[in-house]
């Protein structure tokens, strides 16, 4: 824990299929102070069939007759948008990441575009082949829990691991999987570059269904990075996994939240996106060092906020130190009040006027 919080604003799908939208989220991100914008790049023939239904959120924020496979052509983004998109990061400043929903998608991304760093959903942690190729391509992996279990996170890990590690002609399986997984090369290589993210696949997520405490089970179950994908409403949720010790934070936004389309409705608008930035970045400053110490620029109130011993009334050469005679204030050096107890009985060596800091 500790370090740089990852903020990745998750643009997603709320160009709505518009180039120049895309550009303005980038533009967006990038004023808000993100690391990075995330985009995602799929094909809806190889994803989903035309006959799949939409989920809940879909069909109350998208037109009921449209189909799911018909929402997702909508919302492609082609490669020649990609290229730009790629290309108008780098001039801006930001890094450009996207979610591949389909396997020629992680090529288009790792090789034609190289990305050296791949956002995995939680709808395809179960889904091996794109798990091996995303592996394969040398790519990071930032990888979405949502829906799973420990179990299924092992599972996946073990492709990713298989993946990293395995030479190109190696037969895959699940025993191959379970020996990359248990080896010390691949729990090196999921070390180097996996990262986690604990994340509720409700859209928007009730902060009750959010379990913010699961990433602590993640950090110790895998020994990995962990960090937390948000689709709670306002920002008070993200803001507090990054108290929690999240290395990444990812967060939807969009231009215009009164927008139709699937996911609009769940994110933060460009100024909300911004204060949440800016407060991760505060908590993280204070988030600090484990260490219990003073801090630095505590020592000036700690000189005069702390309580001394002092003559309670005009003391006189010989006299003892009582209880009615000493006492216990702010002052300007002394010794300190917890000395109390050893200065009882003790003769005064000198003339003390009252609230003067005696001496020891």
């Amino acid at each position: 824990m500790g370090g740089r919080v990852l903020i990745i604003a998750e643009a997603g799908v709320n160009h709505d299929g518009s180039l120049e939208r895309a550009r303005a989220l980038v533009d967006a991100a990038l004023a808000a102070g993100a690391d990075v914008v995330k985009f995602q790049t799929f094909r809806a023939d190889r994803i989903a069939t035309r006959t799949v239904g939409k989920a809940d959120y879909q069909r109350r924020t998208t037109a009921a007759a449209e189909s799911q496979h018909a929402m997702l052509q909508r919302l492609e983004l082609d490669d020649a948008a990609h290229a730009d998109l790629v290309a108008y990061c780098r001039t801006r400043g930001i890094e450009f990441l996207s979610t591949p929903f389909d396997r020629p998608s992680v090529a288009l991304l790792t090789g034609r575009h190289g990305l050296g760093r791949l956002k995995i959903s939680s709808g395809d942690l179960t889904n091996g082949p794109l798990l091996l190729d995303a592996a394969r391509s040398g790519a990071s992996i930032i990888l979405s829990t949502g829906m799973s279990t420990l179990g299924e996170i092992e599972s996946a890990l073990g492709v990713v691991a298989f993946g990293m590690i395995a030479p190109p002609r190696t037969t895959a399986g699940e025993a191959a999987f379970a020996e990359a997984y248990r080896s010390a090369a691949g729990q090196q290589a999921l070390g180097e570059r996996v990262t986690l993210l604990h994340c509720t696949s409700e859209y928007p997520a009730p902060p009750a269904s959010v379990n913010l405490r699961a990433m602590a089970t993640l950090r110790a179950a895998f020994g990995l990075r962990v960090g937390y994908s948000d689709h709670t409403r306002g920002t008070a949720v993200a803001i507090a996994a990054a108290a929690r010790g999240a290395a990444v934070i990812e967060k939807h936004f969009t231009l215009d939240r009164s927008l139709p389309g699937p996911d609009h409705e769940a994110s933060l608008e460009s100024d909300e996106l911004a204060d949440m930035v800016a407060a991760i970045r505060t908590v993280e400053a204070a988030l600090g060092s484990a260490l219990k110490a003073p801090a630095e620029g505590e020592a000036a109130t700690r000189a005069v906020a702390r309580k001394s011993l002092v003559a309670a009334r005009d003391l006189r050469r010989g006299e003892p130190f009582t209880a009615a005679t000493i006492d216990c204030k702010r002052a300007e050096g002394g010794v300190s009040a917890m000395r109390y107890w050893e200065a009882m009985g003790r003769i005064a060596g000198r003339d003390y006027a009252a609230d003067e800091p005696i001496e020891l």
